[in-house]
């Protein structure tokens, strides 16, 4: 089924977009909120004029955007979170912690605009600003323990792997001789 967008949806398309749907998400959940509307030729010959006396403005909204865009163009984030031993997180950081911490260096951007995943361990990330839909901005996200334990933790879990992988395959060549 065939839907034209009235406002932007993450994953699915940007305001005034001609997009292909299931039925059932277009009958049950994007016309009822008033998120789209039928396809239909008269539709979209309404669109199609809409679109041209809305260019100026258009080009405006993403002239905007871009200005928005380039205000966090290098900014870098690092959340200090809570992590157990193995570098786990106790909860996660999503797109509203991100949008928090955006909000403190003074960048007030929406967290529904802000695409990721949950992060779950202390790593380094990528989240993505969709101000427009040909204005996306990568910001870095890295996420560190708080008090720093985990940069130990990391290097002795690996170290000690290998030394236990070692002795398993002496321990069977020691037995294997005993047992004749």
């Amino acid at each position: 089924m065939e839907i034209i967008l009235k406002e932007d949806i993450i994953g699915l398309g940007y305001k005034n977009d001609i997009v292909n749907v299931k039925s059932g998400y277009g009958r049950n959940y994007l016309i009822p909120q008033g998120k789209g509307v039928i396809a239909s030729p008269s539709a979209k010959k309404v669109l199609a004029e809409n679109l041209k006396q809305q260019a100026h403005k258009l080009a405006a909204q993403k002239a905007a955007a871009e200005e928005r865009g380039n205000a966090i163009n290098g900014v870098a984030l690092t959340i200090a979170a809570k992590v157990s031993t193995t570098g786990q997180l106790y909860g996660s950081v999503n797109t509203a912690t991100v949008a928090d911490e955006l909000k403190k260096l003074g960048h007030d951007i929406d967290r529904k605009i802000i695409t990721m995943r949950d992060i779950k361990k202390v790593g380094e990330y990528v989240a993505l600003v969709h101000f427009h839909k040909e204005v996306t901005v990568e910001i870095p996200v890295k996420v560190i323990a708080e008090g720093q334990p985990e940069v130990e933790v990391a290097p002795v879990v690996e170290a000690e792997a290998p030394v236990v992988e070692e002795e398993a395959p002496v321990v069977e060549a020691e037995e294997a001789p005993a047992a004749e």
